[in-house]
């Protein structure tokens, strides 16, 4: 377990939260008291090159060439959530002592409320969820709640968090993408606020700026220096139920309305991202897992015997996280037929590898 510190306001905090982020129109407390803008070199006309494709070489190490990051990820006590937490925790004690990697210790943080039966095998950091009925059958809601309890309570010793999801696989060590207050994050080509202004403003007044201040991102894969993230987790979870609240933007957004609140409320703080291509992959889309540091595998994969892809319809070969949402899938997984992207075929790899040396792993 990991260490706590007292945890004296948090459940206030949540009250004021839920009473003015739900009820109140215009912009709360929570959202208007950070008055110091992280500087953007990116955004503010400083010479620097290009974030997608490298860092700031002067960013790359510290004194002790090292800027360890705690990786965090938030689960429930769920079959589905399990098996994919046990995958991902496996593959981060393979990268994390090797030549390049910057990972420093791991939190899974279970938004159940109650221990479950992975507490010894995973360091796990238990926190209460969001009241019954309250994420309106959008669990995803639970999330920022999840990390604002978690920040507030936990002594968390790394500088910096990479905030992660259980199904991300990591390829190969991690460096700190991050630079300073500048987080790093992936580029999601889903997300787009100025392609929603009008809807954006709801959430970003004019006032703030541009909406293109709105990086293009979700929580996750971000690593960020703790501090940042403590200013804008709050925002972030009232924005969250703000736009849930709100039909139109709950409509519009549907499952991915979690993301663009984070992207929201890391703009009313003034934060902006290094935008990392290179950060993570999600297959089948993406085809070459090379120089990629995550894998995501959030899509279904679908083939005929072929190679070819048939997405949206059922493959003769498949995977599909979802095909596993009461119980993990079987160890030694059937290989994809010869053809498939090379990122498919290194998923079903990984995989296979993590099963088979996972103790216990049919009792997920």
């Amino acid at each position: 377990m990991i260490g706590k510190k007292p945890f004296g306001c948090t459940r206030l905090l949540f009250m004021v939260l839920l009473a003015i982020g739900c009820f109140v129109g215009t912009y709360n407390l929570i959202t208007l008291i950070i008055h110091n803008r992280t500087v953007n070199p990116l955004r503010e006309g400083v010479s620097v090159i290009d974030p997608v494709i490298e860092m700031p070489q002067n960013a790359k190490t510290t004194e002790n060439g090292k800027k360890l990051f705690h990786i965090a990820l938030t689960a429930t006590d769920a079959p589905y959530s399990q098996w994919q937490c046990r995958i991902m925790y496996y593959w981060y004690k393979k990268q994390k002592d090797l030549l390049g990697s910057d990972m420093g210790k791991f939190t899974r943080i279970l938004h159940s409320g109650k221990s479950d039966n992975l507490m010894d095998e995973i360091p796990t950091y238990v926190v209460d969820p969001l009241p019954s009925g309250l994420d309106r059958g959008y669990i995803v809601l639970n999330r920022p709640w999840a990390f604002v309890q978690w920040l507030e309570q936990a002594t968390i010793e790394e500088e910096y968090v990479l905030m992660a999801e259980p199904d991300h696989i990591f390829l190969r060590p991690l460096p700190n993408l991050g630079y300073g207050e500048l987080p790093a994050a992936f580029p999601f080509f889903y997300i787009k606020p100025d392609e929603n202004e009008k809807l954006m403003r709801k959430f970003y007044p004019a006032e703030k700026g541009p909406v293109t201040n709105i990086d293009p991102i979700g929580n996750s894969p971000v690593i960020i220096r703790k501090d940042v993230l403590e200013k804008i987790a709050p925002t972030w979870m009232n924005v969250s139920m703000r736009m849930k609240d709100d039909p139109e933007s709950d409509k519009t957004f549907g499952w991915v309305l979690e993301m663009y609140a984070y992207a929201v409320a890391s703009a009313l703080h003034g934060v902006q991202h290094i935008l990392r291509k290179d950060f993570m992959l999600q297959p089948p889309w993406d085809m070459e897992t090379e120089k990629r540091f995550i894998l995501h595998y959030t899509y279904g994969c679908d083939f005929n015997m072929k190679g070819e892809l048939t997405y949206g319809k059922i493959g003769e070969w498949r995977f599909d996280k979802r095909s596993y949402l009461q119980g993990p899938p079987p160890r030694n997984l059937p290989l994809p037929p010869p053809g498939v992207p090379e990122s498919v075929d290194t998923l079903v790899k990984m995989v296979n590898e993590a099963t088979a040396n996972i103790p216990n792993w049919d009792n997920s």
